[in-house]
């Protein structure tokens, strides 16, 4: 079987994607669109959860999504973040996203390698801090056990979910192959296309809990990435085309 068109379920990349080239070399049609998208949660649903933003001396931040809603919800519910805030960020990129925010120079801005269990140290170095972590509805048993181990006082707040995207307007049996990376990507194509028979449909997933939600949803896992040999899914999507195609 030869691969003709694939669907990536992310946001169209810029000019110099590896997949483009991929396009232009195996001479495929590559299209992209996202499964998932991120809404905002309230100032009413917070209250919901009993939080007060006034009460933390410390922010934990995940991603730039938490970011960015942790300070919408912070101006809609007109609470000034004070410049003695601590902020634990889970990587230096998240950390110097905070610019788009606050005056970074001066403040105490600390941040981890890559990984949630990274930042342990951190919260042995400042034990005493109230922490507050902004959340999507979705946490990783990975930050739950490492805030479990840390002996610091914390507290989470949903402050964004994901949720499906409409696709109805694709036609999926157009597409050879469909590539995933999430759990909620794998749960939008159930919920868009609830006919869907996988049948000689090609299927690339990104991360095991991904590939674990495919098997779940009854699919077969035809690529997967990140391995040893292909640490980045157009690494392996290259190869798997290219060995197909022979």
């Amino acid at each position: 079987m030869r691969i003709k068109s694939i669907l990536v379920s992310q946001p169209a990349p810029s000019e110099s994607s590896p997949y483009l080239e991929i396009a232009k070399k195996e001479k495929i049609k590559i299209d992209f669109r996202p499964f998932i998208h991120v809404e905002g949660v309230d100032n009413k649903e917070l209250r919901t959860q009993k939080i007060d933003l006034t009460q933390y001396t410390g922010i934990i931040f995940t991603s730039k999504n938490a970011i960015d809603h942790y300070f919408r919800l912070a101006e809609e519910m007109r609470f000034t973040v004070p410049d003695t805030m601590r902020y634990i960020c889970q990587s230096e990129a998240i950390a110097n996203y905070l610019q788009k925010h606050i005056v970074y120079r001066k403040r105490k801005i600390s941040f981890g390698e890559k990984n949630f269990a990274d930042l342990s140290p951190l919260f042995k170095k400042f034990p005493s801090e109230k922490y507050l972590l902004p959340s999507s509805d979705v946490l990783s048993p990975d930050i739950v056990k490492t805030m479990g181990a840390s002996n610091v006082e914390w507290t989470r707040a949903i402050m964004y979910r994901t949720v499906c995207s409409d696709l109805t307007d694709i036609n999926i049996a157009d597409y050879d192959m469909l590539i995933f990376f999430s759990p909620q990507g794998i749960k939008s194509l159930q919920q868009n296309f609830p006919d869907f028979k996988q049948e000689e449909t090609k299927i690339g997933v990104f991360g095991p809990t991904t590939s674990a939600a495919a098997e779940e949803a009854g699919l077969k896992v035809d690529l997967m990435a990140p391995t040893k040999e292909t640490p980045s899914m157009t690494m392996a999507l290259e190869k798997f085309i290219k060995a197909l195609h022979k």
